[in-house]
């Protein structure tokens, strides 16, 4: 495949990528603002969760499937079939009339992320060369960073002046520019050919994800039947996979790709990165309020921080890594996350909320390091016709990583609960009297705080651990990583 550089407009295509990304990016926080509305609607409360959850597994299991595809038939059409599908979907999701039915149609919606997420990241790989790729990945991380501050407003406002339908239908004018700019703009030759699809391993691979993924929300939520059944797909659909994967002439999953070192080192660290993001942003705010008896609002400007500080990361990354190094950057960012987790390990009842905000900070300084140099090093070490399934891979390992962190974690969490509460059982009731408790409160039964602040305290001490993974599997990119490598190499 050739791009004609004279012909696509770089500037049009990725405002067009900003455009898609955003759909993507503002679902998450718009939509859980608006969810108790859409709840007390169309209940189903016993499913609530599954409103996110289902989204975030098609999203994975179709990640590395739609790769794959824009490897083989050029990322324009496969980008387009992605924004086509989310935005039906968002059109059937506000007129969901039951939970089951929202859940459909944001499984449906998670297929079209799927597909627009890592095309997006590729095109951004195929448009510019190494050096100049940094500077435009800081500007799509500027996307989600922009995404978490407006969306929980923009989801109240739609709320409470209108239908909460229209939470998923102003995707539909968004995904039409978007649509129109990657007609209009980007151009690409791609050699036209019969490819052999290997439709058997990508169904194959989406249910040994999708599979894993429901393990693991199961467990988190201690219902370990559902949990131990669904491993159990999983383990026989993954036998079936790697049998087919072996015998296929074009297989979906490369593992000849998997197998390099400096994309299995990479792509560690991004779970492990992901792992950590989930602890901060589900448990920090947890602390802020139930333990420092602070507000929510206090508890969202310590998890800003964070927020603030990615894009700062990627920017600082994308203007100095043609200079250091994808290395050294990767490095510098992966030593960042630890440092700022150590401030959460320390903190102390009386501690100031400036202390989880000044952590959150830290670590999101070192998470857009991290990001940009280990996406770039990826994309950088693999020919085109491998670059969307390496580039899928990447973000394929940091939605694992999320649902890995909310399970062990939370897992981590109810330990320590047991521990703390050794007398009785701290129910949800009591946790939920706590943290709805007003600022400055010390209402409550001291005992349910006191083992909340030490569950928590457990909680960050295994964060930590999973951090000082990242600086491991950093460690273990080799120092010639940004030298191309062909698949079988190591």
């Amino acid at each position: 495949m050739t791009q004609t550089p004279r012909a696509t407009s770089r500037p049009l295509v990725i405002a067009s990528i900003m455009a898609s990304m955003f759909m993507v990016a503002i679902e998450a926080t718009i939509v859980a603002t608006a969810m108790p509305e859409i709840a007390a609607q169309l209940g189903g409360l016993d499913i609530y969760s599954w409103v996110f959850s289902s989204f975030l597994l098609t999203q994975t299991a179709m990640t590395v499937v739609f790769g794959k595809l824009a490897d083989l038939y050029g990322r324009k059409p496969v980008m387009l079939v992605g924004i086509a599908i989310f935005m039906v979907a968002s059109v059937l999701a506000g007129f969901a009339w039951s939970m089951p039915s929202m859940i459909v149609f944001r499984l449906l919606q998670g297929v079209g992320a799927g597909a627009m997420q890592p095309i997006a990241m590729t095109i951004v790989a195929d448009l510019y060369p190494g050096r100049e790729r940094g500077k435009v990945q800081g500007y799509l991380a500027s996307v989600w960073a922009f995404s978490a501050v407006v969306g929980p407003l923009a989801g109240s406002l739609i709320v409470h002046n209108f239908s909460w339908a229209w939470i998923f239908w102003v995707n539909v004018p968004i995904g039409i520019a978007a649509t129109a700019g990657f007609v209009l703009f980007l151009h690409e030759n791609v050699e036209r050919k019969t490819h052999p699809i290997d439709i058997a391993g990508a169904v194959l691979f989406t249910i040994a994800v999708a599979a894993l993924m429901f393990a693991l929300t199961e467990a988190g939520a201690n219902r370990m039947t559902e949990a131990l059944s669904a491993l159990a797909v999983f383990a026989v659909s993954l036998v079936l996979f790697v049998a087919q994967e072996r015998r296929a002439a074009d297989p979906m999953i490369s593992f000849s790709l998997w197998r390099l070192r400096p994309i299995a080192a990479a792509n560690g660290a991004t779970v492990c990165a992901g792992m950590a993001l989930m602890g901060l942003t589900t448990f920090l705010p947890m602390y802020v309020q139930g333990v420092l008896h602070r507000s929510s609002v206090v508890a969202g400007l310590a998890l800003t921080m964070m927020v603030l500080g990615w894009p700062t990361g990627a920017t600082i990354a994308a203007k100095t890594f043609p200079r250091f190094g994808l290395r050294r950057i990767m490095l510098v960012g992966s030593a960042f996350i630890p440092v700022g987790a150590l401030f959460f390990v320390a903190l102390t009842p009386e501690s100031s909320p400036v202390i989880p905000g000044i952590g959150s900070l830290i670590m999101g300084l070192g998470m857009g390091l991290l990001s940009v140099s280990s996406l770039v090093l990826i994309q950088e070490i693999v020919e085109w016709s491998q670059r969307g399934s390496a580039t899928a891979s990447n973000l394929f390992s940091r939605n694992l990583g999320s649902t890995l962190g909310a399970t062990v974690l939370g897992a981590v969490l109810n330990a320590g609960l047991g521990l703390s509460s050794k007398h009785a059982a701290i129910s949800s009731d009591q946790l939920r009297d706590l943290l709805q408790a007003p600022e400055g409160s010390v209402s409550g039964d001291p005992m349910v705080r006191l083992a909340l602040q030490d569950a928590l305290q457990l909680t960050f001490w295994a964060m930590l651990a999973i951090t000082v993974l990242i600086v491991v599997f950093s460690l273990m990119v080799p120092s010639n990583a940004t030298t191309r490598a062909r698949p079988g190499e190591g």
